[in-house]
This record gives C-alpha cells, structure tokens and sequence, in this order.
C-alpha cells in the first residue's frame, strides 16, 4: 500500500522555470478568490470552495495544464479550453491548457471565479 503523501513541490519538481511561474501565478490568482482549500494528489493539485472542488492545475513541461467546474459550457473555439463535458445537469467541466501568463486574461479570471462559486455551492443554488 503506498502512503505518500504528494505535495506542490513535487509537482513543480523537473519543471521548466517558465511552467513554475505560471503555475504560481495561476495560484496566486485562485488564491486570491477567497478561502480555498488545497488537496493535492499524484495527477493534479484541486482547489477547493466550502461545498466542492472546482479547480485543478498541474504544471507541465509546456505550461499548465488542468479542469475548472461552470454552470455553462464555453465555446469550444477558445485555444485554451481542450474538452467540455456535462458532469451533471447544470455543471460542465472544461479541460484547459495555459502556455503563457498572456492566457491568464479577463476572460480565464472571469471563468476562474465562476468556478470559484460553484466551489461554494452555486450550482446547488441554481446560480
């Protein structure tokens, strides 16, 4: 049975520096949403609200890479957003890739505190 307990510096380890500091700035940014809680496990770093996890980043060898929960699914046209899927009737999941702080713009900070809600139980209030 394997008991590791994974952190954020092993995630970063082997990284190239670019990839670090996007990662700690798209930390900085979820961070700066409110109380957030951090749960790190072997395949992602999740950001947590009081009601659920609507976060993830990983750094890569080309950026960061990673999901956010919304209400409503993006256009597929944007570069960053990889997949959407429904999770459940009114919660969509969109897989993202960021390879420059010039992708962490408005509009991703606009999606990031939509997910930010949904950590804190939007999606159960019907917005």
């Amino acid at each position: 049975m394997n008991d590791r307990h994974w952190t954020i510096e092993d995630h970063l380890d082997d990284k190239p520096a670019a990839s670090i500091a996007l990662f700690r700035r798209v930390e900085q940014e979820v961070r700066r949403l409110g109380d957030v809680r951090v749960s790190v496990s072997k395949t992602t770093v999740t950001f947590k609200g009081s009601r659920r996890g609507f976060f993830g980043a990983r750094p890569t060898k080309t950026g960061v890479d990673g999901y956010f929960d919304i209400m409503r699914s993006l256009d597929s046209e944007d570069p960053r957003i990889r997949t959407v899927s429904p999770y459940q009737n009114n919660l969509f999941v969109h897989q993202y890739r960021l390879e420059s702080a010039d992708d962490l713009d408005d509009e991703f900070l606009s999606w990031l505190h939509e997910a930010y809600e949904v950590g804190n139980g939007a999606h159960l209030r019907g917005g």
